[in-house]
């Protein structure tokens, strides 16, 4: 959950403090005697960590069509060879002939004639990231893109699904926050269209060291100008896979599907790859396709689709590029030396991550194609189309990376799924949780906390002590009686942010709760109280709990 909290400046710190007693408790406890003295905490405690993997599976017939009506007992699931039960089972169908369902507003609860909105499970409501990469892409081929993608969005939007629009120009930036109104989403594509985008630098520096190449009298005089422009490249391309990284992150904390729709004109796998291969087509020296290995890429990009399928971030990747042109059979652009075979590797290269990621996640890459329209509407099967099948793993937070493999008994059905996921300690998915929350608003409150502002003490410095209370259902919690009490333990994970984009790092703290047992009742209606102190500078802030 998330609330503001008001001050004004950068925040400073966070220091966490609990109360004693639950609030609906003051009595002192009954102290302990000689013949109860109190059990060793492993004596009636036992930390059970269950983790759960949700994995989104799509099937599809002969003719890519998707296959619906499959139960539980159609798949097996098998991770790191080994078959392993299914726990959780979501079947999620199209509409009737397999066409949208119109976006008829929705009407408060209660309103004569309105339907009782259906309800999808919190783990299955989809968050889908358009991530439009500035730096990446020509402006002439990403606004064509941009047509076919707010129909998309207009017809495939439902009411509980969230959309958010990123830019990237070196870092990213969000355009728009989550909102199920695809409108928002469509009027920042249009303003988005007025921008410049860096493809055609980057078309320009191409050239360059190309026509250097052509007119080069030496392998040495034309490798150094190979190698600066190789090395700046894979620095620009650093960047992008760093922002990519960040974004899935930030949201592999939210509840629920998440699909990462990234359109761009390509990244290279190897940075300057194909400038290498025309240096070998000139001079004939296979040793020289050995220098471009010292800027492979491939490693970090199989860290991102590991980080996204261990975040449950699926990618669906668009080469705006389209149906390219290679610059020898071009009138306007050949030139002496031109190469075809060359233009091949360099649009190879490009393409080569946008499958990859694809592929790894269980998505969709689409390339090679001027009308993305078609392929979205592929997109489109996949998000009304799919089955979730869950279980619960035999280890917890070993940090490793586990294969996983998908089959249907059915013959001659095709299954596409992420191949595996970093199994996360609870740690760190609670941070990311929490991180999720502060960064995107309230994802979910099951336990029904309430969080409560008090006034701001100052400090010196220009700081300020701000007490918070967090209000915990005690029916929501589990009590285990101990002698004349009930105890039990939770863990607190608190963040904060301020108006200038600073975060805090999330915090953790352990909460022991123990209630006299006469006052059990009343407790388990009024709640307990925790307080804990927030160390701020002066301005606007976001709290996650």
């Amino acid at each position: 959950m998330r609330r503001l909290a008001t001050l004004r400046g950068p925040i400073l710190a966070i220091a966490l403090a609990s109360a004693p007693w639950p609030a609906a408790a003051q009595e002192e406890p009954a102290p302990e005697t000689a013949h109860q003295p109190a059990a060793p905490e492993r004596a009636f405690f036992d930390v059970v960590d269950v983790s759960l993997v949700n994995v989104e599976v799509y099937v599809t017939d002969r003719k890519g069509d998707p296959v619906t009506g499959l139960t539980q007992d159609d798949f097996v699931v098998l991770e790191d060879g080994r078959e392993v039960t299914i726990t959780n089972f979501y079947a999620e169908e199209p509409p009737a002939g397999d066409q949208p369902a119109p976006r008829a507003p929705a009407l408060p609860p209660g309103t004569p004639g309105a339907a009782p909105a259906e309800e999808v499970p919190e783990d299955q409501r989809l968050f889908l990231v358009v991530y439009i990469d500035n730096f990446n892409i020509r402006p002439f081929n990403r606004n064509r893109v941009f047509r076919r993608l707010r129909e998309f969005l207009n017809e495939n939007v439902g009411r509980h699904d969230k959309v958010m629009l990123v830019t990237y120009e070196r870092s990213f930036h969000e355009r728009v926050s989550f909102t199920s109104d695809p409108g928002l989403i469509n009027a920042a594509l249009y303003e988005i269209e007025t921008e410049s985008g860096h493809g055609v630098h980057a078309d320009s520096e191409r050239r360059d060291v190309l026509h250097w190449i052509e007119e080069s009298e030496s392998v040495s005089h034309a490798m150094v100008r190979v190698r600066q422009y190789a090395g700046s490249l894979f620095n620009d391309l650093m960047f992008t896979i760093d922002a990519l990284k960040e974004m899935v992150s930030n949201v592999g904390g939210l509840p629920g599907r998440k699909a990462l729709l990234y359109v761009s004109d390509g990244l290279p796998q190897v940075a300057g790859e194909d400038v290498y291969y025309a240096l070998h087509e000139k001079y004939r020296d296979s040793s020289m396709l050995l220098g471009s290995r010292d800027y492979d890429a491939s490693r970090r990009f199989q860290e991102l689709a590991a980080l996204a399928n261990g975040s449950r971030v699926t990618f669906y990747t668009i080469d705006a590029g389209g149906l390219r042109t290679l610059t020898a059979a071009s009138v306007e652009q050949t030139r002496a030396g031109a190469s075809s075979y060359v233009d091949s590797q360099h649009i190879h290269n490009l393409q080569a991550p946008l499958l990859q990621l694809a592929e790894a996640t269980g998505g969709r890459a689409i390339i090679n194609t001027n009308d993305v329209g078609p392929a979205l509407q592929e997109v489109a099967r996949d998000l009304r189309s799919y089955y979730s099948l869950g279980y619960s793993p035999a280890h917890v937070g070993d940090g490793r990376y586990h294969r996983i493999e998908v089959r249907v008994k059915q013959k001659g059905l095709r299954v596409r799924h992420r191949d595996g996921y970093r199994d996360k300690s609870l740690q760190q998915r609670m941070g990311d949780g929490t991180m999720a929350a502060l960064l995107f608003g309230e994802t979910g409150n099951p336990l029904g906390l309430g969080l409560d502002f008090g006034r701001p003490m100052p400090r010196d410095g220009g700081n300020f002590l701000v007490p918070v209370q967090v209000r915990i259902p005690l029916d929501q919690v589990v009590l285990v009686p101990q002698g004349e009490s009930w105890e039990g333990r939770l863990r607190v994970f608190v963040a904060a942010s301020d108006e200038e984009g600073g975060l805090s790092p999330v915090q953790e703290a352990a909460l022991p709760i123990t209630v006299p047992a006469a006052d059990l009742d009343i407790a388990r209606q009024q709640g307990w109280g925790y307080d804990l102190t927030l160390l701020m500078r002066r301005g606007y802030h976001r709290v996650a709990i």
